[in-house]
């Protein structure tokens, strides 16, 4: 299997309807930096493409005018992503470095992430790279209350772009942003104005490569999350941060994840970390949807002085005191005995009802 980092990274560009992602995909294509992207458009149930640049892809592939192969995908998305990579291999389309995946905008991007990091040919060639979401800066606060696929999507995006900012005054704006930020306290923020003409730092800041791994840990870092607080938002989804003064035990921290993730990952939407691991003198970052994590990687060293683990949770249902005892039970036990009768979770109550099944093992930390 090759390099974590020289898979082809495949960006999710997500957003409810009449967001503006195709118009933003249109833009995306114009830089001379996204010539070699493969695109798979991917429509669910009757929603159709609203914009004359991708009207009129059929089932076959095309080549866009800039050099870009675009396909739609009505069928398997794991089966399009396969004869993709064979036709690459064949030399049957254009040698492509990047796949971009435009969903509908009723689509929960959260099967898409798990189909990249779970299906076992996909992930030996393909990588997810961030998941981008619009969000309609004029219609953004109302259909957050409405529809709960506009939270999901918010919720579990890396960069999140307020769109037709033009047509929003400025208290709206900030209103959105506050609340966005009170949703997704990882994500990166972005009003579509502020991008200029070069769109395509959206897909090639890759938090997997050396230098954007770095830029996202100083983002975590100087968004000055409270950790105190616990976020309430739409749907009973909110964000929250976890933050270890002490060193992190890995294998005590792997056994915790792989037992959490398999009890409840259903409601842990995003999971991202910055870990001190004892005995590990640079930081860990992880990054997890749902129940599948990514391979763990090493920043070659802190963005600050602070050398605290922090843990940022978006989660639907699950309170934050809950999930901070639970870990600090895990790293406290770790060096003790497990006494005759005692449960090796320590009778932590969020995790025992789902320890009679085997967890699935949590990536090492050196991977």
């Amino acid at each position: 299997m090759a390099e974590y980092s020289e898979l082809t990274p495949v960006n999710i560009i997500t957003g409810f309807l009449g967001s503006g992602k195709t118009t933003l995909l249109q833009r995306l294509l114009r830089s001379p930096d996204l010539r070699d992207v493969a695109v798979l458009v991917n429509e669910f149930g009757e929603v159709g493409l609203d914009h004359h640049l991708l009207q009129g892809v059929a089932e076959s592939t095309l080549l866009l005018g800039n050099g870009c192969v675009c396909c739609a995908v009505r069928g398997d998305l794991q089966r399009a992503l396969r004869d993709l990579l064979s036709r690459r291999t064949r030399g049957e389309v254009p040698y492509f470095r990047r796949v971009v995946i435009e969903t509908s905008g009723l689509a929960d991007p959260a099967p898409i992430a798990y189909t990249l990091l779970s299906e076992a040919i996909l992930r030996h060639h393909f990588r997810l790279s961030g998941i981008v979401t619009t969000v309609d800066a004029v219609n953004g606060a109302s259909q957050l209350d409405r529809f709960p696929e506009s939270v999901k999507q918010a919720s579990m995006a890396d960069r999140l772009v307020m769109t037709k900012a033009d047509l929003a005054d400025e208290e709206t704006m900030a209103a959105l942003r506050q609340r966005l930020r009170r949703l997704n306290v990882s994500a990166q923020i972005l009003d579509s104005r502020e991008l200029g003409g070069d769109f395509s730092q959206l897909l090639t800041d890759d938090i997997y490569d050396t230098a954007g791994k770095s830029r996202e840990a100083r983002h975590w870092v100087a968004e000055e999350v409270d950790e105190h607080a616990t976020h309430h938002h739409t749907a009973d989804v909110h964000s929250f941060a976890v933050i270890f003064d002490e060193p992190l035990d890995w294998t005590a921290f792997g056994v915790w994840a792989s037992m959490l993730l398999h009890r409840h990952g259903a409601d842990i939407l995003r999971l991202k970390g910055l870990l001190n691991v004892a005995g590990v003198p640079t930081p860990v970052l992880i990054n997890g949807v749902q129940h599948i994590v990514h391979p763990p990687s090493h920043l070659e060293e802190w963005p600050d002085a602070d050398r605290r683990s922090r843990l940022v949770f978006i989660v639907r249902g699950l309170q934050r005191a809950r999930i901070e005892r639970s870990l600090a039970i895990f790293n406290g036990l770790i060096n003790k005995p497990v006494s005759p009768g005692r449960p090796r979770d320590g009778g932590d109550p969020l995790l025992s009802p789902g320890y009679r099944q085997t967890p699935p093992g949590f990536p090492h930390a050196r991977e």
